[in-house]
Formats: structure tokens, sequence, C-alpha cells
């Protein structure tokens, strides 16, 4: 005989499964307001933030897969903002506070380009906003990788790293030199806007390398100040 304090079994009707749709502890201390407002903001937002995209992804096959979730009322691409190239991320509008909440249950940490995609609640895009905040004109986060990271420019475009190194290694991303065989003839097949993978996932925490450098700090539920 069972007890009242065992777990329920797989199948049971009395089994609670977690559910996924909760955003991060993540605030843009660019956000006009207070941490209070933002989460304000997140209860009714239909907007989400979608980070670790390869940056030969399209808008496209952004909107094939989010589409899923509900109907679209707009996507927002990421970019370099010296180069105005994609940079890894974007941010997607729906007309509904349930579909995106449905994309964090259903999408985020899911496979797209053959990288894990994150997908965080967001209180809205506002201007400029579409623009990466890293020295090199991309996101914060590339300039700190170790790593050689084929779908995000190769070598990290790093401070540390000498300007033409920097500027081979964007040029690159773009002519499909870093691309293996197979998928080098998948850019050029696509006009250059190839497909490639290279990176796996992380947890929602890591927004804020994505965003904002030293604009952000690691308390949570406050505002961030490291990147």
């Amino acid at each position: 005989m069972s007890s009242a304090l065992d777990p329920p079994a797989i199948g049971s009707p009395n089994i609670v499964i977690r559910d996924q749709a909760k955003p991060s502890d993540y605030i843009d201390r660019a956000f006009d307001g207070s941490p209070a407002d933002w989460y304000r903001s997140l209860d009714r937002s239909a907007t989400v933030y979608v980070g670790n995209l390869s940056f030969y992804t399209t808008e496209e096959q952004i909107h094939e897969l989010f589409a899923k979730c509900g109907d679209i009322k707009r996507i927002i691409m990421g970019l370099d903002k010296v180069r105005l190239t994609p940079c890894g991320f974007c941010f997607v509008e729906y007309y509904s506070h349930a579909d995106a909440l449905d994309c964090l249950r259903y999408i985020s940490n899911t496979k797209l380009d053959d990288r894990f995609i994150r997908v965080d609640l967001d209180p809205g895009f506002k201007d400029q906003r579409q623009f990466g905040r890293g020295q090199h004109g991309g996101q914060v986060r590339d300039q700190y990788r170790l790593d050689y990271d084929p779908g995000r420019g190769g070598w990290a475009p790093s401070p540390a790293q000498p300007e033409q190194r920097a500027e081979r290694s964007y040029a690159d991303q773009y002519a499909g030199e870093n691309l293996p065989q197979q998928q080098q003839q998948q850019y050029y097949n696509r006009g250059g806007g190839g497909r490639n993978g290279g990176g796996g996932g992380y947890d929602k925490r890591r927004r804020s390398f994505d965003e904002g450098g030293d604009q952000y700090g690691s308390a949570k539920r406050g505002r961030r100040t490291h990147g």
C-alpha cells in the first residue's frame, strides 16, 4: 500500500509538471522605471527576447519556428551597431501575452540552426535596443568568450584583440570562410545567409552578457552592473 507521502506515478492525474513559463531575474539597466515596474510590464508583455542565435540565422527561419506558438506581430533582428549586420539576438512580438509565455514553455532551450536558443520574456522593444552594446559593435558576450564559435564570427573580437584581427574575424563570418565545407555550400546557395551551428545552451541568468556588458549586475531581482 502506498503512503500519502509517496510521489505520484507518471500518468497519475495528480502529478504536477513544472511550468517553464517563468521569466529570468534579468533587468535591463536602461529600463525607464523601477524593478517593480519591470516585473509589472512582464506580467502583460507580448514580447520575447531570443538569445544565442547564429549570426547566419534568418528572420524567415525565426518566423517559421516562433509562429508555432501564435500569430507574430513583428520580429526585430539584433544588429551590430557598427556594421549593421546580425549579431546573434532578436525580439519577437506577439499579439497576446499567452503566446509569449508559450514560447518560454516550448521553444526556449530548443535548437535552431544547431544552436540551443534561449527565450526570455521582455517588457517590450524600444528603438535602439536592436543594437549590440559591445565595444566592437556586437554583443558583449562575444567579447569575453574564449572559444572559437563559427556561428558567431569565429574568434571573439575582444578589446585586447588587434583591430586587424577583429575586422578579419567579422569579414570571415560573412564570406563563409569559417564554415565547414558542407555548410559553406549552404551558405553560398542561400546568397550568403548560410545556416550554421556551433554553440551550446546557457541558462537565463546569462542574458546580462547578451545585451549589456558593464551595464548589468548579478544581484537577484536587482539591476545588473557587470555584463
